[in-house]
């Protein structure tokens, strides 16, 4: 569930008026993702996504993430454009929290990920990089390599009771992972710009075999681009069982590479990389399976999921081992 703060009906229409998108016709939460508070707004003009910004939300880079999608959908990216208010702004106050409105995109995310999503995913991934390139403002990767040690270490005390040995085995991966990250030891600093570094599939909408839409930017940062191909290496070519699909990941990685070719380092670090964004998603999934009330509105994701994949990428040392 991810609506947390409830929106009562004179505090909504004292919101709208500010707003010259029609009078209001339905109003409804929204039962899926896991940061912010998400609504679905109609109206006489259209509909809309109204988005309460929760506690984990930074605030002051609420002005980024908004300004980095408009300059996406300006560059025809088809993301979730910011509507302005009467008074021109895009950010505005709702419940006591940050909110603005957004346009609403046509479309559904796969349940199923099948191999037709993939090249289309990796075109549309590609494209986001080529649109963010003339987005100057930068943003440093809150969940970057730096922070992954600090998150387990705050995981330290409950880590094994998810699974044993998980503790010592992650400690072991960092050895595998930080030394050869791209930009130390004398590793060679990647192609970088404005990535979307969450790029799961319930954030990607289709429209029979296009992607119609991208969305939820609020793990965008600046980056290495191969990073956010790691991300979806990890998210999309994995099955059940944990094995890779190798026909999943050559299908993105040619997509991606049909509108923006690789460097040969980024081909030669995409082993590092994904096991960084294993990382990365293992230890926030574990942080909040260890911290999340067991009466919360969320249920927290199984971090093991990802501790298959992290032991995939650390058995793979070339791409070779991925197949493409």
């Amino acid at each position: 569930m991810a609506v947390y703060t409830d929106v009562s009906d004179e505090a909504l229409e004292a919101f709208l008026n500010d707003y010259a998108i029609g009078n209001l016709v339905a109003f409804r939460g929204i039962a899926e993702g896991v940061e912010n508070s998400n609504f679905q707004l109609r109206t006489t003009q259209g509909d809309f996504i109204l988005t309460l910004y929760e506690k984990r939300v930074n605030a002051q880079e609420l002005p980024w993430f908004l300004g980095l999608m408009q300059h996406l959908a300006g560059q025809g990216v088809s993301c979730p454009q910011p509507v302005a208010s009467k008074a021109g702004q895009t950010l505005g106050s709702l419940a006591g929290r940050p909110a603005a409105i957004t346009t609403f995109l046509p479309g559904v995310w796969p349940r199923k990920i099948r191999q037709e999503h993939c090249r289309p995913l990796g075109q549309a991934l590609a494209r986001l990089h080529e649109a963010g390139r003339s987005y100057t403002p930068v943003r440093r990767n809150a969940l970057g390599p730096e922070a992954w040690q600090p998150l387990l270490a705050s995981c330290r005390a409950g880590a094994d009771a998810v699974h044993p040995g998980l503790l010592a085995e992650l400690d072991e991966a960092f050895t595998h992972i930080l030394p050869n990250w791209p930009g130390q030891g004398g590793h060679p600093v990647l192609p970088h710009g404005q990535i979307h570094a969450d790029l799961f599939p319930d954030n990607v909408f289709f429209l029979q075999k296009t992607v119609s839409g991208l969305i939820d930017f609020y793990f965008a940062c600046t980056d290495f681009l191969a990073y956010d191909i790691a991300i979806c290496l990890n998210a999309w070519c994995f099955e059940g069982d944990g094995s890779f699909n190798v026909t999943f990941g050559r299908q993105l990685v040619q997509g991606y590479e049909s509108v923006r070719p690789l460097s040969a380092e980024e081909r030669q670090a995409l082993p590092v990389l994904a096991r960084g964004a294993s990382m990365r998603f293992l230890l926030t999934r574990l942080y909040d399976w260890i911290n999340t009330p067991p009466d919360a509105l969320v249920t927290p994701k199984d971090p093991l999921d990802y501790l298959k994949r992290l032991r995939f990428h650390l058995a793979t040392e070339t791409v070779d081992g991925y197949g493409f």
